[in-house]
């Protein structure tokens, strides 16, 4: 159960009422957006995601991009964001517990998971490798979704903010990170 109230849509700010709407027309209103509704300068900030997101896409893919979001939401343990990224996998015909990886997106996976796990100590070879298939702006771009992902892994974990019900067959394919574990 999030650990927050979710208000009723009439309760909103009416930019916040509107989005709302926009939303339900499309089919997108996640338990993430309804609540970040809540606060419609924190719900347009957090909304910079899908920015960042579409710019990976043109860097480098909608697999890859799925993969290296993937790789940083399960190392920062977000059950939320790890089940959307497993959902969208499968819908790649992927099996998210036993995926091939090229070079490129096992490079990328390690760097998800070093950001993670510590941003400080992300090697120089890593940076060697990535300058092999990518730009300066290309990594600023990689390197900035993976702010925005953790953003998003954080907001969703420390809120509790409940699965969404389309993701609920799924939930046991999740496997909670170990690494935080003493």
């Amino acid at each position: 159960m999030a650990r927050i109230n979710i208000l009723p849509k009439e309760a909103l700010e009416k930019p916040a009422q509107a989005a709302y709407e926009n939303h339900l027309e499309k089919g997108s209103l996640s338990n993430m957006k309804e609540a970040l509704l809540q606060d419609y300068a924190t719900y347009e900030a957090y909304m910079g995601w899908y920015t960042s997101f579409n710019r990976l896409l043109e860097i480098f893919g909608k697999k890859t991009a799925m993969i290296y979001a993937h790789s940083i939401s399960t190392t920062n343990n977000c059950l939320l964001c790890s089940l959307f990224f497993i959902n969208d996998l499968k819908a790649l015909g992927l099996d998210p517990a036993d995926l091939v990886l090229d070079e490129k997106e096992e490079l990328l996976v390690e760097l998800g998971r070093c950001i993670v796990i510590d941003p400080t100590s992300v090697s120089e070879e890593i940076f060697v490798k990535l300058r092999k298939h990518f730009s300066d702006k290309e990594i600023i771009a990689i390197v900035g979704f993976a702010g925005q992902m953790i953003a998003t892994n954080n907001f969703n974990s420390v809120l509790q903010i409940d699965v969404d019900a389309r993701l609920m067959p799924i939930i046991n394919e999740f496997t909670p990170a170990t690494w935080r574990e003493k």
